[in-house]
């Protein structure tokens, strides 16, 4: 392949944002117009594509249809389809981003738009993925016909709270759509810093310097992301190091949109409109523009919000109410960044033992207190240097608002002595993964700066220990060590342990485990007890293996070897003690094992 441009893929949960740069010349990073649907036979390019897709009525599909989509039954995605969330919201997909990680809900199963009605044609987490990307390489190929994005090099970003089977389950959607099998996962906030980096050049080097740790808060549409980048200094040389990350949060700028629709629907109720459902949820996206206009600093004092009448007398209608400035940004940021102290916790008690099943949002809706968790959490871990932020980089939409930024900033600055200090600027936010992304694709092909780190998390497997059956109680679980945190992209590791069994001839289900905080652990640390704060179970994999060389044995000893692919992806490997046979064990949301 040879490439002539680095290009940065921000597939967001909100908006999506094509950068580029060519290889040559790191320095001319560009976004790419992306065109797409705004009106029935009405086109623009704008610079990002919002990830809504529209499922439209029948009678609707040939007013929808261009070049770029000559089938919209299938779906349009992009503004026009952010447009009709208010008015069709049970026909618009969103956050299909979010409901990729949800192992809860079969990722590949069409259920979206969530609880629509049956005439609506649902598609999947996964369909709605390759429907994004696929108009994003469309629209890079229409523009760079003697350039196929196929044939560059492409870097896709991905919260970096991630778990396995969601990056696997983004690669392949990826390939299907058109991206480049060499193509390379980057976690979103890594992209952000990359973009700060490309926009000092050297002049990072006067700024940061050993033993300074960056904390980036990255709080975009539907996740907040935290990680913290470590200074180092060897041979002179300043290395930047990833030292962790936090939990995937599915909390930001959606959350606050549904906040301020509840707001918003008790002051239809005092003028006598009691809203239905359906209404609701129509309410909840018109929110998301009433928000992003009122928190501007030169946002406007009231702004009216209004969804489609419901009763006999407002059929075609519309009902109308004032929301102010003053109200809205008192509600977000008491609600969504409460002073708090380094000691605050985010509560997680559930309000009813019976709630729908749907996107796991976080049930204590305080950024603060969960950035105060995860900075506890890291400091906790003795063998980890000195976690104590010395800058802060912001990213994400959210953080357009001045009120939000400064009030994340002054709760940072009361735990500690000294004050963090700020990177960065405004004008990147909305765009900084997209272009970090591309200046990380020219910066891996020419040995350029890296962030390193490896994984972000250490994993294990669940191993059933021997013992006599007791009716009712579960036999004693362990847990085995399979690969440290850290553990560098295109590496592998024989994990040094005795003999275990697996299963053959049958379905079983086989047990993960990782931990953001536990970095004493290597390949070969067994666990007999843990506490779920430092070690979470992740989404067991249940397949039914077969051997050609066993004679009606149920189990058969295995050794393991981890590896960490090129892309970033996690793969355990079983291999047979008695002779050639390995199996891979893969986070495949499609094909759970091989």
């Amino acid at each position: 392949m040879n490439a002539r441009y680095s290009i940065g893929i921000d597939l967001g949960t909100t908006n999506s944002v094509v950068a580029f740069c060519p290889l040559d010349a790191p320095d001319d990073l560009q976004l790419m117009k992306i065109p797409q649907l705004v009106q029935p036979g009405q086109i623009e390019a704008r610079e990002s594509l919002p990830s809504f897709l529209y499922l439209p009525r029948e009678s609707e599909v040939d007013s929808l249809r261009t070049a770029y989509n000559p089938d919209p039954a299938g779906g349009v995605v992009g503004a026009y389809a952010r447009s009709q969330a208010a008015d069709n919201p049970q026909r618009v997909v969103v956050a299909a981003k979010s409901w990729l990680c949800h192992s809860s809900v079969g990722r590949t199963d069409a259920v979206l738009p969530w609880q629509s009605p049956p005439e609506v044609n649902k598609v999947s987490a996964y369909e709605c993925t390759v429907r994004f990307l696929s108009h994003l390489v469309a629209a890079w190929n229409e523009q760079h016909d003697d350039a196929p994005l196929r044939e560059q090099q492409v870097v896709l970003t991905v919260p970096a709270s991630f778990a396995p089977a969601a990056r696997e389950l983004t690669r392949q959607a990826a390939v299907a759509a058109g991206l480049p099998e060499t193509f390379v996962l980057l976690e979103e906030p890594q992209a952000a810093v990359y973009r700060w980096l490309s926009a000092q050049g050297d002049d990072w080097r006067q700024t940061l310097h050993a033993d300074d740790v960056m904390l980036v808060v990255d709080v975009g549409g539907g996740t907040t992301d935290l990680t913290l980048v470590s200074v180092s200094q060897k041979d002179g040389e300043l290395n930047l190091e990833r030292l962790a990350v936090g939990n995937h949060l599915l909390l930001g700028g959606d959350n606050m949109d549904l906040a301020l629709a509840h707001f918003a629907s008790t002051k239809f109720a005092e003028s006598g409109h009691d809203l239905d459902p359906w209404q609701s949820v129509a309410l909840w996206h018109a929110c998301r523009d009433a928000k992003e206009q009122l928190l501007s600093p030169d946002g406007p004092e009231q702004q009216t919000v209004s969804v489609l009448g419901r009763g006999s007398s407002l059929i075609g209608g519309t009902i109308s109410a004032e929301i102010g400035k003053a109200e809205t940004q008192q509600l977000i940021v008491e609600g969504f960044f409460p002073k708090c102290d380094a000691a605050a916790r985010p509560e997680h008690n559930a309000a009813s033992g019976f709630q729908d099943i749907g996107l796991p949002y976080e049930a204590d809706a305080a950024i603060t207190k969960h950035v105060a968790a995860f900075l506890a959490a890291q400091s906790s871990d003795e063998s980890s240097a000195n976690v104590t932020p010395t800058h802060v980089l912001f990213n994400g939409g959210v953080f357009r608002s001045e009120t939000l930024r400064t009030r994340m900033l002054d709760t940072l600055n009361s735990w500690y002595d000294d004050d963090p200090v700020v990177l960065g600027g405004l004008d990147d936010l909305d765009t900084s993964v997209a272009m970090g992304a591309a200046y990380y694709g020219f910066s891996k092909q020419s040995g350029g700066i890296r962030i390193r780190g490896g994984t972000a998390r250490s994993y294990y497997v669940g191993i059933e220990t021997a013992g006599l059956a007791i009716p009712g109680v579960p036999r004693p679980l362990r847990a085995l060590c399979v690969a440290a945190r850290g553990m560098e992209e295109g590496t592998e590791t024989e994990v040094p342990s005795e003999e275990v069994g697996i299963v053959v001839g049958k379905p079983a289900q086989f047990r993960f485990f990782s931990s953001a905080v536990r970095s004493d652990d290597q390949a070969g640390s067994k666990l007999d007890r843990w506490s779920p704060e430092e070690v979470v179970e992740i989404e067991p994999i249940t397949v039914h293996l077969t051997s050609e060389s066993t004679s009606g044995e149920a189990f058969i000893p295995v050794k393991f070897a981890s590896r960490i692919t090129e892309l970033g992806m996690f793969e355990l490997w079983c291999h047979s003690t008695r002779g050639d046979e390995k199996w891979k064990m893969e986070f495949n949301a499609r094909e759970s094992a091989k």
